[in-house]
């Protein structure tokens, strides 16, 4: 199936013909007889999509029109009324991919090599979306199926293979798409298990793909793409900032926030936002750290979740100035607004079924308070930080391994900071007797930090003592 659908354009003229086209679709629909599921089961879209047609949020393709006009007998008016606004939007913004397409090079694309080879050793895709808080991007959080995994390898397949000056427009199917999200939802819950760093390569091939079928000329796929672009691309800033390559990060995530604001996705808005506040902490950067904390709030103004996010950020930012004032107040104000979020707020972030709202606060929490100990030698920070981290260690779901070895080392270093380095001790062991440690990795760069204050304190226990030297072994 190669006909989709998209979001309104902001221009207001065409924003207006489409509302016409949503207006004198449920026209015919009623004339015929038809409920939206009706018309949406015959057309291979969910009610709720027909729903959008109808009430103008969302365009339609000219194979949809098309297939609309035949299936309400609408004698060609809703196939001439798409074919006028689409001529409208042509004449408003010329041909070729919008500027959020081609702007600016991007990271280059990963060697080439078989899918099969590159995932991970017994590789079971999720049997239906949403899978590990991805949905699919033309069904919603209705549910869909997903293809079995040679289905899903060919399709993968067929989709790389557009070439980089290929100018036709082959057919992009539904089945295709649920199988391009199943593939997200398998790399980002295999990495979490256990660190894997394929996942890199398969998500970012998978983008330079997209950027091809998204620069074809006077085609819809930017639209159709747009969506699950964005969560490709988000995904992609996150695992190169979990391996410590940050420039790479933040051009993925940059062009995240261009595809999630073209889709009017404000989740996957505020997920890359939140990767850049902590990019932007991890490099030094204070000011923007807290410039991205606050762009959060503004993203998605009254949500009561990305408040949380907003203020989280925000506490961190000022937590490594040792504004402790700053600090706290924010970190009241996110557990606040963590405790009114609600059913909407999972709908419009997807990714908070994975790992709640209280979750996040609470880690994020840990980390600020954490390092307003260190900023200011004050151990009451450090107490209150090692509160916060065993609460969010005891909210963690099972199986989220990398997660659970991040919190281990936060809690390791809130100990530490409290002036308890046999604590310390007992805590980060089993990270260090069960996890392969990256020292360019967030994990990483939280074991350095517990270095650096285990390594300062005077001569204790030899137990403790030859901890140290582990660790110095690991993070240099």
């Amino acid at each position: 199936m190669s006909e989709g659908m998209g979001p309104v354009p902001a221009d207001a003229r065409a924003a207006e013909v489409w509302r016409s086209f949503g207006a004198r679709l449920r026209q015919w629909r009623r004339r015929a007889g038809f409920t939206q599921a009706q018309v949406g089961a015959r057309v291979g879209y969910d009610h709720t999509a027909i729903s959008k047609l109808e009430h103008g949020s969302r365009r339609a393709s000219l194979p949809l029109a098309r297939r609309l006009d035949e299936l309400l007998m609408a004698e060609g008016e809703l196939l001439a009324a798409c074919e006028a606004v689409e001529a409208l939007e042509r004449a408003g913004g010329g041909r070729g991919a919008p500027a959020a397409v081609r702007r600016g090079p991007l990271p280059g694309e990963p060697a080439g090599g078989a899918l099969p080879a590159m995932l991970p050793p017994g590789t079971v895709l999720p049997a239906s979306l949403p899978a590990y808080g991805l949905v699919c991007p033309v069904h919603g959080r209705d549910g869909c199926s997903v293809p079995v995994l040679t289905d899903v390898i060919a399709l993968h397949t067929a989709f790389c293979a557009l070439g980089p000056d290929e100018q036709s427009r082959p057919a992009l199917d539904i089945d295709t798409v649920h199988a391009l999200t199943a593939l997200l939802a398998v790399c980002l819950r295999a990495d979490e298990e256990r660190a894997w760093p394929g996942a890199t390569a398969v998500v970012e091939r998978t983008l330079h793909a997209m950027l091809r079928w998204m620069a074809l000329p006077a085609a819809s796929y930017q639209r159709q793409l747009a969506p699950l672009a964005a969560e490709y691309a988000q995904s992609a800033g996150c695992l190169r900032l979990l391996w410590g390559r940050n420039g790479t990060a933040m051009a993925w995530l940059d062009r995240s926030l261009l595809w999630a604001a073209m889709a009017g996705h404000v989740g996957t808005q505020v997920a890359a936002l939140s990767d850049m506040s902590t990019l932007a902490r991890l490099e030094g950067d204070g000011p923007s750290a807290l410039a991205y904390g606050v762009a959060i709030g503004q993203a998605a103004a009254g949500r009561h979740w990305a408040g949380a996010m907003s203020d989280l950020y925000q506490a961190r930012g000022h937590a490594v100035r040792g504004d402790a004032a700053r600090t706290l107040r924010h970190i009241d104000r996110a557990r606040s607004q963590m405790d009114r979020a609600g059913e909407r707020d999972e709908t419009e972030a997807p990714w908070l079924s994975v790992a709640s709202v209280r979750l996040r606060v609470e880690s994020g929490a840990a980390g600020a308070l954490r390092d307003l100990a260190a900023a200011t030698g004050d151990r009451r920070f450090a107490l209150r930080a090692v509160g916060a981290a065993r609460t969010a260690l005891g909210l963690l779901p099972p199986g989220m391994h990398s997660a659970r070895m991040l919190f281990l080392a936060r809690l390791a270093d809130a100990h530490a900071c409290a002036g308890d380095p046999s604590a310390a001790h007992a805590v980060a062991g089993p990270v260090l007797d069960t996890t392969e440690v990256n020292p360019s990795t967030l994990l990483g760069q939280e074991l350095r930090g517990l270095h650096a204050r285990l390594a300062a304190r005077p001569a204790g226990s030899p137990e403790t003592d030859d901890f140290v030297s582990r660790l110095a072994a690991v993070v240099r």
